[in-house]
């Protein structure tokens, strides 16, 4: 049963895994390189990595990879694993064999789940290990308008467990919508709609809910400003929303209103506020300058009570807020996985 399992599985495997080992090659070759830049170049990592071509694809590729692993996995293979059977009616061969249905399902389960953490695993191990340079430099304060912290949604799917879990679950979800359609194509379909959009709704809604972020009070001045939206034509233009620097590296913010004395949160700030818009420097200098009236109109909105109210991640929430996402995940697979069993004892013939 286990080689009968290898043989239908091992074509999708090793497509997949020639790939995987193709990056995992580039990124260890690579890999100490970049350390050793990191060492060597110090807080002129990040302004040095603009400089060349290799490392900054490879940081691409990777976190694509990642992104892409769960969606492959769940639609090519674990939506035909069953699906293909029940379609073509094979599975009622091997039933007459004196082979369970629940021992069907668990060599096909078994092998292809272990296949999966396996890619998976080494993948985002090889990727986050590759990227912990750059991570590093991030989180120390290096700027870059290209990489970002990997607390921020975009990296953080694509490090350490997360990719793991997503990957598992996909495979699991696969199965389960295999079983339930028991048309490949269609399965397949599904599946990589529905893991796809999982991957896509879960930063914004599941994971600010997964543990309790920092809140903080902050009185917003010249020096901590960092957005101003304004919206509307003419000389009086309603300011819409205002955002401050936290002073925590490396953190992801999640929201950043202005709340009044009472603490109800405002959408249109007062017409006055427009005088607080920091503007561009004069000249093109980066140097900032004083500006009485810009001055006088923050020191207005801390008097009358008005604060920024902050909510975030920090940089060293990270494996925390790992851990939790893929237990999460890990528990839906284990559900799906479940529910795979039952429907196969119950409701097929």
């Amino acid at each position: 049963m286990i080689w009968l399992t290898w043989r239908q599985f091992r074509v999708q495997f090793l497509v997949v895994a020639v790939v995987i080992l193709a990056a995992g090659i580039a990124l260890a070759a690579t890999g100490p390189g970049l350390q050793d830049d990191y060492r060597r170049l110090a807080d002129g990592f990040i302004k040095n990595l603009g400089f060349q071509r290799l490392n900054p694809l490879l940081y691409v590729v990777g976190q694509a990879l990642l992104y892409a692993v769960p969606p492959v996995v769940g639609a090519f293979w674990g939506a035909p694993l069953i699906a293909r059977e029940l379609e073509t009616g094979t599975h009622r061969l091997v039933w007459a064999q004196s082979i369970s249905r629940r021992r069907w399902l668990a060599t096909k389960v078994g092998i292809g789940g272990l296949a999966v953490i396996g890619i998976s695993g080494l993948l985002s191990l090889a990727v986050t290990w590759w990227a912990d340079p750059i991570d590093d430099a991030l989180n120390a304060g290096q700027d870059s308008n290209i990489y970002l912290p990997r607390m921020f949604p975009a990296v953080f799917s694509a490090r350490g467990l997360v990719p793991v879990g997503y990957a598992v679950f996909a495979f699991a979800l696969g199965v389960a919508l295999g079983l339930v359609i028991r048309r490949t194509v269609v399965a397949l379909a599904v599946t990589l709609a529905v893991v796809i959009l999982v991957q896509i709704l879960t930063p914004m809604f599941v994971r600010p809910q997964l543990m309790a972020p920092t809140d903080k009070s902050i009185i917003a001045s010249a020096e901590n400003i960092r957005g101003f939206m304004i919206s509307g034509p003419g000389p009086d233009p309603e300011v819409k929303k205002i955002e401050v620097a936290t002073d925590a590296v490396g953190a992801w913010k999640l929201s950043d209103e202005t709340v009044d004395r009472s603490g109800k949160a405002l959408s249109t700030l007062p017409s006055w506020t427009i005088d607080c818009e920091p503007g561009p420097p004069p000249n093109g200098s980066q140097e900032k300058t004083s500006n009485p009236k810009r001055d006088a109109c923050f020191q207005r909105l801390a008097d009358e009570g008005y604060r920024q109210h902050v909510r975030y991640f920090t940089a060293d929430t990270f494996w925390a807020l790992q851990w939790r996402e893929f237990g999460l995940f890990l528990l839906l697979a284990l559900g799906l996985t479940g529910f795979s069993f039952w429907r196969i004892r119950r409701d097929l013939s």
